[in-house]
């Protein structure tokens, strides 16, 4: 079956599907631009239904601002996204950036309340993304993941769905100063699913054990790939 779909087509929120007004407009916003300026089209969405309605960790590589909004559209409902708290500063966005589920995270020193709040969304059965390289690559390239992914699956053992962003680095790199209309793809891979005995099997404890379990959903990014029909 033929999973490639193009973002119009088939991800727009409806009002009373779980999304706030703020969250619903600027998700139908975002759909429109993705469609007029980036031909955004989407792998692999049949992989997310039978999880719904569970809590479920969405894991992605971390190319561009663009990521949040492209991993929102990839996905049939609505989610909760971890932010610099810096960018809560931001004008007009700032303000209503907690009506779009964004959680502030505090990049300069360790925030153990925002992975709590990320545990507490997962045990209330809630969909959070969550980038295991923790910042926007500066290269385009994929980067060593952090442990913070690892803690949140250790807590919870949540299934992870690997994802992987094409094209989004070279729409808005890090240090670029424009936007680039060019095609971005998003492609969900297959979910990765843990128990106790994953984890016993993994070996040790701590922040080794966070680390390795970060790695393997990095791996599982890695490994996907998108080619075009």
């Amino acid at each position: 079956m033929n999973a490639s779909t193009a973002v119009a087509n088939s991800t727009a929120l409806r009002p009373g599907s779980g999304a706030t007004p703020t969250y619903w407009f600027f998700h139908t916003l975002a759909r429109v631009l993705a469609r007029t300026c980036f031909s955004l089209r989407v792998r692999g969405r049949e992989r997310l239904e039978p999880l719904r309605g569970r809590g479920l960790l969405l894991a992605a590589n971390h190319q561009s601002y663009l990521d949040p909004p492209l991993v929102s559209l990839a996905t049939p409902w609505p989610i909760h996204f971890l932010a610099r708290k810096t960018l809560m500063k931001w004008p007009i966005l700032g303000p209503i950036f907690p009506d779009l589920n964004v959680i502030p995270i505090d990049q300069d020193r360790p925030d153990m309340s925002a992975l709590k709040a990320v545990i507490r969304m997962v045990r209330a059965n809630q969909t959070t993304i969550v980038f295991p390289e923790g910042s926007r690559t500066l290269d385009g390239e994929l980067q060593p993941a952090q442990p913070g992914l690892g803690l949140i699956v250790a807590k919870t053992l949540a299934p992870v769905v690997p994802m992987r962003i094409f094209g989004a680095f070279e729409a808005m790199p890090r240090n670029g100063s424009r936007i680039r209309a060019v095609p971005i793809r998003v492609a969900i891979g297959e979910p990765i699913f843990f128990s106790a005995e994953t984890l016993a099997q993994m070996g040790g404890g701590g922040r080794d054990l966070y680390q390795r379990l970060s790695e393997h959903v990095m791996k599982a990014i890695a490994a996907i790939r998108w080619d075009e029909e």
